[in-house]
């Protein structure tokens, strides 16, 4: 392979990091644009991810201080655990406003609680968790109540908030909450309360080649220069030599810059089309399953957008 084709490999392929400057940002991976590389799209070399969230909420009975409002919007922002694939979408047609509520399209949930006071209590205490009884709603407070045949069709199954620590309310001897509320289908792009996605983020893969052996005390120095576990020493010969073992846990610090007897030794770069996703899923589904379930999503939208192109006339 010659030395203009590895320079080309270079710009395709990799950002290089340097002292004071940063390499090969552009987007050059387009069709045609090197000689010998096939670098068309090709749709089947990939392929709306709902959950069951609350939206309606029946407020019967709310003696708390937080308004009915309030508690409403906190109620709907609770994590929902229901398979969302077992569920139908409710209509949004606007001549039927009030679709009726089934089996197939609605998870019907209750909250009624009312806090007393504790008759156990020490006449001395002055802890409310030891005066009072229900004096905090959390969300494990919320009952299931199974729709038609949802009882059978979801006996294996623990319909419920995610989470069951969730703080709802606090309530103090006579307040009470009588609550009904249904959760129906939908995604984060009608609501937040739908996204099945707390944080998401990525980076590229972090890439470290040596052009150089290091070893003794340049190469203790050049292990720290990384995060932990990107460099190890090897025993060569009765000699301590450096070693890339994961660049992947690299944080792409360019701390080994700034030894002038390291840094000709070192490349730092970064993938350009190898992309580490971070995920955490609220609980309602998987990180797995929301990722693939995202990529079928991205495919539905992408291939809209070519049927459009292919049945637009252009004169």
């Amino acid at each position: 392979m010659s030395d203009k084709r590895i320079n080309v490999e270079e710009v395709r392929g990799r950002i290089i990091l340097e002292e004071f400057c940063v390499r090969n940002v552009h987007t050059t991976d387009f069709p045609g644009n090197y000689p010998g590389y096939d670098d068309t799209w090709d749709m089947q070399t990939f392929q709306k991810v709902p959950t069951m969230a609350i939206e309606k909420v029946f407020i019967y009975n709310n003696t708390s201080i937080i308004q009915d409002e309030v508690l409403a919007q906190r109620l709907g922002l609770i994590p929902i655990k229901a398979d969302p694939f077992l569920f139908e979408y409710r209509s949004t047609d606007k001549a039927f406003p009030e679709e009726e509520v089934s089996e197939i399209n609605t998870i019907q949930l209750c909250l009624k609680i009312k806090c007393n006071k504790n008759p156990q209590a020490s006449k001395d205490s002055s802890d409310p968790q030891e005066l009072y009884l229900n004096n905090k709603v959390f969300s494990r407070d919320i009952k299931w109540i199974p729709i038609g045949n949802q009882a059978d069709v979801f006996v294996d199954s623990s319909i419920g908030p995610v989470h069951d620590d969730i703080l709802i309310a606090l309530l103090r001897p006579g307040q009470e909450l009588d609550i009904i509320m249904h959760c129906v289908k939908g995604i984060g792009k009608d609501h937040a309360k739908f996204s099945p996605v707390a944080t998401a983020s990525y980076r590229l893969l972090p890439e470290i080649t040596l052009l150089d052996t290091v070893k003794g005390e340049k190469a203790e120095r050049l292990k720290r220069c990384f995060s932990q576990g990107v460099i190890e020493l090897e025993d060569v010969n009765g000699s301590k030599v450096a070693k890339v073992v994961n660049s992947r846990l690299d944080s792409c610090s360019r701390e080994i810059l700034r030894h002038d007897d390291l840094k000709d030794v070192v490349k730092l770069g970064r993938v350009r089309d190898h992309f580490i996703f971070f995920v955490e899923s609220t609980g309602v589904l998987p990180p797995n399953v929301l990722v693939t379930e995202a990529i079928k999503v991205l495919m539905a939208k992408c291939q809209r957008f070519l049927n459009e192109l292919d049945s637009t006339d252009i004169e």
